[in-house]
Formats: structure tokens, sequence, C-alpha cells
């Protein structure tokens, strides 16, 4: 027999090659696809976070503008997570508020860094009261000024939080941290004449700021008491003196002057509704050390030491325009009295409970003196003489005259003016010369002035 011997063929692995080159090929190009969707979507996803983040700081950082009276306001929707976060803000928040006297106010101060603001803030904690402070900083006049009263309140221990009073989340959350027994509003668009150019802040400062602020009051638990601040401006074309309380108000001459009475009327709203304990105060040109730049005196007392000319308003039939002028120790004296007279609000849960107070009163000095005396004054205090242009008062909403009648914040609070203007300026100047380092201008005795 014969026998042949197998062999067997070696296994043909070129078509298992050709898989798995296949497979190899396929996995890069499938690598390659995702690596591109990749590139795409984390392409997409930086595009808009960027673009967050240009509008971010576009809301919150605007450019600033060349005109000095452009506002700029904290915005609402991101100014909660950056000022109302964090345990060690909370912390500010409560040291700051915290009454060191017994049975003492726990005060929310809006327009905290304003001029009243500030006055009112250091003369409460000077008497043991807990202040909390609320501005925007907004830029309507310069905002340096503000950020050095800020630090004077930081130096007596009073916390400015810097945010907007449109922005209600921010307010609940400083009510859910601290109890406020009362709120002195002072937050405002101020101003006669800039209504004219800019209307709509106004309307945003001093009716929807208003109304956001009373929405968290009354929900609040307990509800505070409010005083506020309305203005001699609601008398409007009134012709009666010295103005009154019982005058009307329904002729208002201005924007500014038609913001502050809607303010009297939604002060009635919300005291009628949810039992709200409100006082509007009536201020008659307030001024004094730490005061407003936009007001005539301050820049009058610029422009004589700069020697530059100043516009001195006549009426149109050419009579001098006075105003009853109210140094601001005695403005805050009339506030303080109209705290400490406010009775509780009477509202649980946003329900009215029982009537509540309602008040307005005037806060004036009672003796009106003419732009010309002020000038006058101003002149002998900074030891120059003013170059003095006289011109017809434009048609834009200012006032002719103004004079309070004060007896009735007498009668309730012992409201009583003292200081004249003379005496007032002399302590405005002296303020304003060492703030401004320009003492060796003007008279030696303003500095020896106590």
């Amino acid at each position: 027999m014969q026998y042949h011997t197998m062999v067997s063929s070696p296994p043909d692995t070129s078509k298992t090659t050709k898989l798995e080159r296949y497979n190899s090929y396929i996995r890069r190009v499938n690598s390659t696809k995702l690596l591109q969707a990749s590139s795409k979507l984390l392409f997409r996803v930086t595009l808009l976070v960027a673009l967050v983040l240009i509008l971010f700081f576009t809301l919150n950082y605007p450019p600033i503008s060349d005109n000095p009276h452009h506002i700029h306001a904290t915005n609402n929707l991101f100014s909660s997570a950056f000022y109302g976060s964090g345990a060690g803000w909370e912390k500010r928040v409560r040291h700051s508020s915290t009454p060191r006297r017994p049975n003492g106010f726990s005060v929310l101060v809006t327009g905290a860094a304003g001029f009243v603001g500030t006055h009112c803030s250091l003369a409460l904690k000077k008497r043991g009261d807990g202040v909390l402070g609320l501005d925007n900083f907004n830029s309507y006049y310069d905002p340096s000024l503000k950020r050095a009263r800020q630090k004077l309140l930081e130096k007596h221990q009073i916390f400015v939080v810097e945010g907007d009073i449109n922005d209600s989340e921010l307010l609940h959350k400083l009510f859910d941290i601290v109890p406020f027994s009362h709120i002195l509003h002072l937050a405002a668009q101020a101003g006669v004449r800039y209504a004219m150019q800019n209307p709509l802040s106004y309307v945003n400062s001093n009716v929807a700021g208003f109304v956001t602020l009373l929405e968290v009051a009354k929900s609040a638990d307990p509800q505070p008491a409010i005083v506020w601040a309305s203005s001699s401006s609601v008398y409007g074309l009134n012709t009666e003196v010295p103005f009154s309380e019982s005058h009307r108000t329904d002729q208002p001459a201005s924007l500014y002057a038609a913001t502050k009475k809607a303010g009297e009327e939604i002060a009635h709203t919300y005291n009628h509704i949810y039992g709200l304990s409100l006082t509007g105060l009536r201020f008659f040109t307030v001024y004094g050390p730490w005061g407003r730049p936009d007001m005539a005196y301050f820049f009058f007392t610029k422009d004589i030491l700069q020697r530059k000319s100043i516009n001195v308003y006549v009426t149109q039939e050419g009579k001098e325009v006075a105003r009853d002028f109210t140094y601001i120790d005695d403005i805050v004296k009339g506030c303080v009295g109209a705290l400490d007279t406010a009775e509780k609000s009477t509202g649980s849960g946003g329900k009215k409970r029982a009537p509540a107070q309602l008040r307005v009163y005037n806060l004036g000095n009672k003796a009106p003196v003419t732009v010309g005396k002020l000038v006058g004054i101003l002149e002998s205090l900074l030891n120059v003489k003013a170059k003095k242009h006289v011109i017809k008062m434009p048609r834009n909403g200012d006032v002719p005259y103004t004079h309070a009648n004060v007896s009735l914040a007498y009668r309730d609070f012992g409201y009583k003016p003292t200081t004249d203007l003379a005496t007032g300026l002399r302590k405005f100047a002296k303020w304003y010369t060492s703030y401004y380092g320009i003492e060796s201008r003007v008279k030696k005795e303003i500095q020896s002035d106590d």
C-alpha cells in the first residue's frame, strides 16, 4: 500500500489583514469626525461664554460718557449676585444694622452715600442705632464725592451696600438678613433742570424705585415704618406763602416735582391697602458740608474761587429769586424726629390689619433769602468779588420763591431750625476749602471758626 503524506497549506490571512486595516481606517475617520465635532462644540461654547461675559461687562461696567450727567446705575440682573452673597458680606450687614442702645432702631438708609443720607446715617449711628446704607453710586454728579462720604461712613462702622433700589432680589435678601424696624428712604434722582435732559431717570428712581421698595416692605415681617424724602417742589405754581401742608400740590412746575408728588400719592396707596406707616418730608433747599455739587451755593463757590462768571437768575418780571435755604443739621434733626415719632406699620403678610400712620411735613428754615444775598455772603467769606451775570430764569421748571411753614413739624416732633444762612455758609466754606485743599485763598477766620 502506498501512503501519501498530507501537508496542510498555510491559512489565507489576507482577508483578515484587509479587514483590520479597514477597521483601523474607520476608527481614524470616526476619531477625526469626533475631534472635529468636539472642536466645533468647544468653539461654540467658548463663543457663547465670551458673549455672555461681554454682555455682563457691558451692562455692569458701561463706558464712561462724555456727558458728566450721564447716569450709570447698577444693573439689577447681576447686582444681587455680587453684592448680596457670602458669609463675610452677611456678617457686615448684620454688624452695621445692629443697634448699640436699648430699644435702638435698625434703619435701612437708602441713598446713604448722598448728601442728606450721609449726615442722617452718622447721626443715627452716633446715638446708638443700627444703620445699613444702600446706594448705587450713579454719576449724576461726581461719584468720587460719594465714595469719600462712603469712607467717612465706614470710619463710623456704617456699611453701605452697593446696589439699586429697583433690585427687589437684593432688597428681599437684606430683609431676610435683618428685621429692619425703620427705613429712611432718601435715594432719588434729584435736580429740576436735569429732568429736561433725562426724564426717564426720574421715573426709574422716584417712582419705580419707590414702588419696588414699598413692595418689599409690605411683605416684610415685621413691616418697617418708613420715612422718606419728598420735596418742597411739590408746591409747584402755588402762590400762597408761606407754603403749608394744607396748600394745593396739584400744579407741579417740573417733572422732578411731578415724580415727588407721585411719590406722595403712592405712599397714600400703600398705607391704605397694606398698612405701611409712611411719613413724607418736604425738604426746602438743603445746603451744608458734603453737599451736592449741582446746587447753586456749591457751584457758585467753585466758580467764584476760579474767577469764573456766575449766572444770577431773576424772574421773567425782573424780580429776585429767593429760596428757603435750610442747613443740613436742621434737616437731620427733622429726619430723626420723624423717625422717633413714626408709629409701627399695621400690616402682616402683605395684608393690612388696622389703620396706619400717614403724614407729610415741611422741613425748611422759615426765612427765604434772595440769591443775590447768597452770593454776597459767599463773596465776603471767600474774599473774592463774584463776576455776576444777571439773566432771566429760563422756563425749565424752577420756581421763583419758596418759603416753608414748619409749624406742623414743630407741633409733632419739635422741629425748630436754628442755623441762619450766613452761619451755615461759613461752615460750608470751611469744609469746601479744606476738602478741595484751597485754604490759602480764603479768609483766615473761616479756618479758625468752630
